[in-house]
Order: structure tokens, then C-alpha cells, then sequence
């Protein structure tokens, strides 16, 4: 039997769908690396969820969040591969709709201390979206929303 290294990982997520399409980022590293995933992440130490949430979400598609909603907490398990070394991470999140927001998602961002996973966000159709290649996150929320992936 493999033995994991054992990591867990706590974050907060944005949904943003507008006419039958969701905005995603494109993963550069991590459990999803090269797959699309909800943009958010980490929740710095004593920073407030909101806080992190509207960060992020800065961070990673160059939006300002306006109006929001918490509308689910959970969690999925990924496994996972860095430098040949098998990872088990508890991937726990807190997800929000966000309603409003100012600004020009950006298809291209680059890599820096401010941004260290996501090469940009975009609107994807959620009618061609397919299971394989989206985040394990990103799966579990779409489909409590009532979505059906291939």
C-alpha cells in the first residue's frame, strides 16, 4: 500500500454563472493542475472568509466581487502526484454565488506571489463542460446546483 503524504487544505470559492455559462480559471499546479476549477483558495491566517473570497477572486480573474452569498460548505479528498511523491489532500471549501462584481475577467494572468495557480479565468458553457476535466470541487458544486456533466 502507498503511503500519502497527508495534507488538507482550506478555501473559499466563487460561482459566477450567467447565461448557461460559469466562470472557471485554468489550474497551473496542485491537485488540479491543467484542469478548470472554481477560482478562489486559501484563507490567509486571521483574515476574514469575505476578505479572502473577494482577494482571490481578484487575484485570480481580475474581478472586484460586489454582491455574494455563502451557499454550501464541504469537502471532497484528491489525490495526487509532486515530484513523484503521492499526496492525499482533504480539500475543504467554502463556495458563494456571487450575484455582482466589477471589472474585465482576465483570460490571461501571470504566475506571481500574488497569484501562484491560475493562468487566467473565462465563461465556459456548462452544457459542453465535461467531469474529466474539471476539479473534484468544481464537480461537486455544479452538481448540487442541479447540473448534469458528462
Amino acid at each position: 500500500m502507498e503511503e500519502y503524504v497527508k495534507d488538507k487544505h482550506l478555501g473559499v470559492y466563487g460561482l459566477i454563472i450567467k447565461d448557461d455559462k460559469i466562470l472557471l480559471i485554468k489550474k497551473k499546479t496542485g491537485p488540479y493542475d491543467g484542469k478548470l476549477d472554481l477560482p478562489g483558495g486559501s484563507i490567509e491566517f486571521c483574515e476574514r472568509i469575505e476578505d479572502a473570497l473577494k482577494r482571490e477572486l481578484k487575484e485570480e480573474t481580475g474581478i472586484n466581487i460586489k454582491e455574494y452569498k455563502l451557499f454550501d460548505v464541504d469537502s471532497v479528498v484528491a489525490d495526487w502526484k509532486w515530484d513523484d511523491k503521492p499526496f492525499r489532500t482533504h480539500h475543504i471549501g467554502a463556495f458563494y454565488t456571487i450575484n455582482s462584481y466589477d471589472g474585465k475577467v482576465e483570460n490571461n494572468i501571470d504566475i506571481d506571489s500574488q497569484n501562484d495557480d491560475s493562468l487566467g479565468a473565462d465563461f465556459y458553457e456548462l452544457s459542453t463542460l465535461k467531469k474529466d476535466d474539471l476539479s473534484l470541487i468544481a464537480i461537486m458544486e455544479l452538481e448540487k446546483l442541479g447540473y448534469e456533466l458528462k
